[in-house]
């Protein structure tokens, strides 16, 4: 059956927004970002990465790691890190489906948390979390040929560590996110 007389599916569009232009922020949760990296294992299964930053101190909130990472799971990964870390200001996303979701954007209203979309194709207005996910790129996974998620997870976690508590960034006048939290 050709199915010749099925109705195209139209282009989802993405309503028109005027995000506020990238800034640091002044204290901690004032604004967080998120976005999604995606790799393969080495037998070629696909998985994605969810990132969340602090924009103020760019420390590393959460990378949650598995083969689907729906709106349901980032809702449950910004509860954990919300309930060690207290709620931010706004979450600054780009477009993708599932942060654009009436359930993460129904979620964030009941939170009273601002999402802050950045416009279609300027990665640029999310700044900190692309460059967190440079680093991340660079130094894990394109570093390893991993066999399995919990592979991923475990040198992620390692990797977090350092980031977050030993390596200092020019950006935060060469101290390390907690410490620069610390020192505020």
């Amino acid at each position: 059956m050709l199915k010749l007389n099925l109705r195209r599916k139209g282009k989802r569009r993405v309503p028109t927004r005027s995000p506020e232009p990238l800034s640091t922020p002044e204290k901690h949760n004032d604004s967080w970002s998120m976005d999604f990296m995606s790799d393969a294992l080495s037998f070629g299964h696909r998985f994605r990465t969810l990132n969340i930053i602090d924009d103020y101190n760019r420390q590393a909130l959460a990378i949650e790691v598995d083969t689907s990472l729906t709106t349901e799971r980032v809702i449950r990964t910004l509860e954990r890190v919300i309930a060690w870390r207290g709620k931010p200001s706004q979450i600054r996303v780009d477009n993708g489906p599932e942060f654009t979701s009436s359930l993460l954007e129904s979620w964030a209203q009941e939170k009273n948390i601002k999402l802050e979309f950045i416009q279609p194709g300027s990665p640029y207005q999310n700044g900190f979390v692309e460059r967190f996910n440079r680093s991340y790129r660079e130094e894990v996974l394109d570093l390893y040929l991993f066999d399995s998620l919990q592979q991923v997870r475990e040198i992620t976690d390692e990797w977090l560590e350092i980031y977050n508590y030993e390596r200092p960034h020019d950006a935060l006048e060469d101290m390390t996110p907690v410490g620069y939290l610390e020192a505020a």
